[in-house]
């Protein structure tokens, strides 16, 4: 017989949504085992003695870690998912019949708190799990990441320059004069079928006028985009994120790396622990970075950039005297410091005449017609020199392996799970705030991997040995059976 089901709306219900969320549930285990109370001594300075009573600090942050939880990357698709999911309104602290904050709320009260809250928060689950045994601190691999900014390339505008009102004045007198060339060169423009082209929008020339902070910045096979730079460090022991900040995108890893090391030091300090090696790609070697590892007492694992040469093949350096002596036994002496962004800013020449009268020019590797021999070094040749011998090492490839499986998956799951593929903010101080609730997610999520973990493996011990237990009995069973016939 065929069944169909009559609904009918109840006037009166007894429900409770503890009833209803399971006990191995996600956002029931994790409402046990993190306290968000500290969040109301933290926040209180935000908020003056009278008036209308603001959202709960708490709700507040539990909605926003939602959204990184559920790859939610815009406030109002968190507020409609959350109407509709019991257990979250259970971790919330909401009933079926309570109206949820707007979700322009959720805005206002991100740009009211302060990083230091986002950054305690972070610290408190980064506690939780080093209590637990999951993070060693010796060994952190460093990565950074592109985060596409809440802004546009075609809202671009031209940077205005003008240094005081008397230049300002100066070039209206001047365009006054020139009225009548500017006309007739619109005309020509106008009639014109090849027009002149538009400048190049570069970040030194154009800048954003929703969010200025946002950079642009090209990723090798992708179209040039608004950015942020994101900088992950993550234990190799455990996967844990220990420290993420956002940088804007015309910073290099290089230059943010000395930054991150010290914010990373200290979270890693206050639970008494220090780290020993860092492991990066070539993005972050420069003279700065190196010397920030010397400094602080740190072993990198970075490899070299290609515009340090170790070896140049025939070419003799000479310390006491700081020259080169080239193939032709002539001297590439000293000429000069210039500046330059990766700290490759000494040069050596032995002239041109020099170098144009010599009969190995043609097959020179420093050689050009336009300035005869030339070479370019670095004031950190030292640090290079020493690093150059670190990665020679097997101890060195395993490292950069394990760099590749560690620290590289972690911004994979970032971008693509945790909602850190495009900010929903604007301007830099708000990025590092999504930035950082989006590593809280992540730890989390190991955390309460880890707890259950041990949980798992005595549920399938105990599987494993009922399945022994019976196949044994089977067997048992099945050669008794056959003295029986027999």
């Amino acid at each position: 017989m065929q069944g169909k089901k009559q609904y009918q709306e109840k006037l009166f219900v007894n429900f409770q949504l503890s009833d209803r969320v399971p006990e191995d549930n996600f956002y029931r285990r994790l409402k046990k085992i993190v306290d968000f109370d500290f969040l109301y001594k933290s926040t209180e300075k935000y908020y003056g003695k009278e008036g209308q009573k603001s959202i709960d600090p708490v709700v507040f942050m539990k909605l926003i870690l939602v959204g990184y939880l559920e790859n939610l990357n815009s406030d109002r698709r968190i507020i409609n998912a959350c109407r509709l999911r019991l257990d979250v309104l259970y971790f919330i602290g909401y009933d079926l019949d309570e109206e949820l904050p707007w979700h322009s709320t959720l805005s206002r009260t991100r740009q009211l708190y302060g990083q230091e809250v986002f950054t305690e928060i972070f610290k408190t689950v980064l506690k939780q799990c080093i209590s637990k045994g999951m993070i060693g601190g010796k060994r952190q691999a460093i990565d950074g990441v592109f985060v596409k900014a809440n802004a546009s390339l075609d809202s671009m505008v031209e940077r205005e320059v003008l240094e005081d009102a008397g230049i300002y004045g100066n070039e209206l007198e001047a365009n006054k004069d020139e009225d009548a060339d500017v006309k007739s060169k619109s005309n020509d423009v106008e009639n014109n079928d090849n027009p002149k082209p538009p400048k190049r929008v570069r970040n030194d020339t154009h800048y954003n006028l929703s969010d200025p902070d946002a950079k642009i910045s090209v990723k090798r096979g992708k179209p040039a985009a608004l950015n942020y730079l994101g900088e992950v460090s993550v234990d190799t022991a455990s996967h844990i994120i220990t420290h993420i900040q956002a940088f804007t995108a015309d910073n290099g890893d290089s230059k943010c790396l000395p930054e991150v090391l010290k914010t990373v030091i200290a979270n890693l300090k206050e639970n008494d622990l220090t780290i020993k090696e860092v492991i990066a790609d070539s993005g972050f070697s420069s003279g700065l970075a190196l010397k920030a590892l010397e400094e602080n007492n740190i072993t990198g694992y970075i490899p070299n950039k290609a515009q340090f040469i170790y070896e140049r093949p025939g070419f003799i350096y000479n310390d006491e005297g700081d020259y080169y002596t080239c193939p032709g036994n002539k001297e590439l002496t000293y000429r000069g410091t210039y500046k330059d962004p990766d700290g490759f800013d000494k040069y050596y020449r032995a002239g041109k005449k020099v170098c144009d009268a010599c009969p190995l020019k043609k097959t020179c590797s420093v050689y050009s017609k336009r300035q005869g021999g030339i070479i370019t070094d670095t004031i950190d040749r030292p640090y290079y020199i020493t690093m150059h011998h670190r990665m020679q090492t097997p101890d060195a490839q395993k490292l950069m392996k394990i760099r590749q499986s560690t620290v590289e998956p972690v911004i994979g799951t970032l971008v693509n799970f945790l909602g850190m593929k495009r900010v929903n903010t604007k301007g830099l101080a708000q990025a590092n705030k999504c930035l950082t609730i989006a590593a809280v997610a992540y730890n989390i999520k190991k955390l309460l991997k880890h707890i259950l973990m041990p949980i798992l493996v005595c549920v399938r011990t105990l599987k494993t040995l009922i399945t022994r237990h019976i196949s044994e009995f089977c067997i048992y069973k099945h050669k008794q059976y056959h003295i029986i016939i027999a």
